[in-house]
């Protein structure tokens, strides 16, 4: 891949471009990272910290078994409504 420029705003923002975005698999609002290696900078995709965190706290109990919760919910209101009659 030749060098591919692009142009500086006054508020320091560039468009990266298509080609490289396809390359590193950029969308909008994705994060990249600038390394300054002397004077040359490289970007890169940002790691994701959802992925990076992602099973790191383990949970003080299991998750809720939400069938069963619905089925307490229903008989519930059922015994409400019964016990009105």
């Amino acid at each position: 891949m030749s060098g591919l420029e692009t142009t500086l705003t006054q508020k320091g923002q560039v468009t990266i471009p298509a080609e490289i975005r396809l390359r590193l698999g950029l969308k909008a609002r994705d994060k990249v990272v600038f390394e300054l290696e002397g004077d040359v900078a490289k970007i890169r995709r940002a790691e994701s910290k959802v992925l990076k965190w992602y099973g790191s706290v383990t949970p003080k109990q299991g998750p809720e078994d939400f069938r069963k919760v619905r089925e307490e919910f229903e008989q519930g209101v059922a015994d409400e409504v019964d016990s009105e009659g």
